[in-house]
């Protein structure tokens, strides 16, 4: 009787030892699949964020600006075809600074961004004319002296002209600005240079209205350009994007008028086109 209890008593530790180590086993594999859920998710998340911000080239070229992209410059197919504006002339050497009239002829590439043309102790606003109405644009040139130059020598280039908003994001952002597609994918391309980045000390000013460049990392920005529509959005946790002006009068009107052609991924559903942007200075 002695010898079957214990045999009993051994039986019952052996059990609870099979149970407690496949208790251990268990809770390994629970930790293991945990783990990798975690992985799958933040390379979900990662793609998600890339994909919305890159820009130009998105962001790549953005590359030149996609965000397509970064915010950046990517881009995005539209559900209808947008045809990329026809290119201008080109310009192989120094970049001079065009007459303020804007009495030259259309320009789509350069060799090397412009000398400093622009006063920056006055005062730059740029009418944007669109099919779909005008916006004003007040210029910050002694917040962002080199993003506001550059926008008013390729307004005054006429760079613009024909070009339509590649991508507009429901709620979020309209973004334009590309007459040299990559492969006649609008969003791809730039002006054939880039320059430095004049960021903001916070996040804080991306609000609707504010008016930014977009890029594919630091240091990037080329032609390719955002209205933000707001609300902030919140993967904009980051100074990444230069605000070089505001929206001054065509919030109420023109915006929603360009944002009822966006959808949720960013493609388009009806052509919106800069018809021209006049600069003005005072």
């Amino acid at each position: 009787m002695g010898t079957t209890k214990r045999e009993r008593q051994r039986s019952n530790r052996q059990s609870k030892l099979q149970a407690a180590q496949q208790a251990v086993e268990k809770a390994k594999t629970r930790r293991r699949i945990l783990k990798v859920v975690a992985m799958v998710a933040a390379a979900l998340l990662a793609a998600f964020l890339y994909a919305t911000f890159a820009g130009d080239d998105t962001k790549t070229d953005t590359g030149q600006d996609s965000t397509d992209t970064s915010i950046a410059e990517g881009s995005t197919s539209p559900t209808i075809a947008l045809s990329p504006t026809a290119p201008g002339k080109s310009i192989t050497g120094v970049t001079p600074c065009p007459p303020a009239n804007g009495s030259v002829d259309r320009t789509t590439t350069f060799a090397a961004a412009a000398p400093m043309c622009i006063d920056a102790t006055k005062a730059y606003k740029a009418v944007v004319s669109t099919n779909k109405g005008e916006l004003t644009i007040a210029l910050d040139p002694k917040t962002a002296p080199l993003a506001v130059n550059n926008f008013v020598v390729l307004a005054r280039y006429h760079y613009y002209d024909g070009v339509p908003f590649h991508r507009i994001v429901n709620d979020f952002v309209a973004q334009a600005g590309d007459a040299n597609p990559k492969n006649g994918r609008l969003g791809t391309g730039g002006p054939g240079y880039t320059f430095a980045d004049e960021l903001p000390a916070s996040p804080a000013g991306y609000v609707p209205g504010a008016v930014a460049m977009a890029n594919s990392g630091p240091n990037t920005n080329g032609s390719q350009f955002f209205v933000f529509v707001g609300p902030s959005n919140p993967f904009i946790a980051n100074p990444t994007y230069t605000i070089f002006g505001t929206v001054e009068v065509g919030m109420d009107n023109t915006v929603p008028a360009i944002m009822a052609a966006g959808t949720d991924d960013g493609a388009v559903t009806e052509a919106v086109i800069i018809a021209s942007i006049t600069i003005s200075e005072s």
